[in-house]
């Protein structure tokens, strides 16, 4: 048998990386961080245990790449959707909601996650994370910012204040309400994107005022 070539190796490589990613997601949001340990992540991707801490340097990182691939995959096919769109205000919306939406369809594990930013690892920047930003920034082009530099933090500061608030114990902020305040910063009306049933806060279903730079 001739040896597998390197695009093959790379595949497999890649499959393997994709499946420990996936199998973070879903025990963690089952059980929580503490116990879903590497070891049961492992087996239920179906991959050799030290398989993880040969693509990843600890659980964090690993939980943040596996988080981080979700919202990539989340957006990605929020912004792909039938119908399809060209208007950049529309875009914008289907990527507010489909990040807010996060925090509703799996709270523990965006609880987690956020949870996890703000411990001493911070942020960390992996390939997932890249793929994510690269996203999010070209919405933001195309939503018609001059300055994405500056607009592209911004917006990501902004969705992750308003998934925290979501997430909240004890204190938590509707959805809704983060969604009309989000939506009135950006100029958008409340029919874009995926609206919640319902009139939204206050009855201003437009919100009339574009706020592109």
């Amino acid at each position: 048998m001739s040896p597998r070539s390197a695009s093959v190796n790379e595949e497999l490589r890649r499959r393997s990386r994709e499946r420990l990613l996936q199998a973070t997601v879903e025990l963690v949001g089952e059980r929580g961080y503490e116990a879903a340990t590497l070891g049961d992540i492992a087996d239920r991707a179906g991959s050799a245990r030290g398989l993880v801490s040969y693509y990843f340097p600890g659980k964090r990182q690993l939980l943040q790449s596996a988080v981080h691939r979700l919202m990539h995959r989340t957006l990605e096919a929020a912004l792909e959707r039938e119908p399809r769109s060209e208007d950049g205000r529309e875009l914008l919306a289907r990527a507010i909601d489909a990040i807010l939406g996060l925090a509703s369809e799996h709270p523990l594990l965006m609880r987690t996650h956020m949870a996890g930013i703000l411990q001493a690892e911070g942020f960390v920047q992996c390939p997932e994370q890249r793929r994510l930003a690269e996203l999010l920034r070209n919405t933001v082009v195309r939503y018609g910012s001059q300055d994405v530099d500056v607009d592209y933090p911004l917006l990501r500061a902004l969705l992750m204040g308003a998934v925290f608030a979501v997430l909240l114990p004890g204190a938590p902020m509707p959805l809704t309400s983060l969604r009309a305040e989000l939506f009135q910063r950006y100029g958008l009306d409340w029919e874009l994107g995926v609206p919640p049933d319902g009139d939204p806060p206050g009855g201003t279903r437009a919100c009339g005022v574009d706020q592109r730079r």
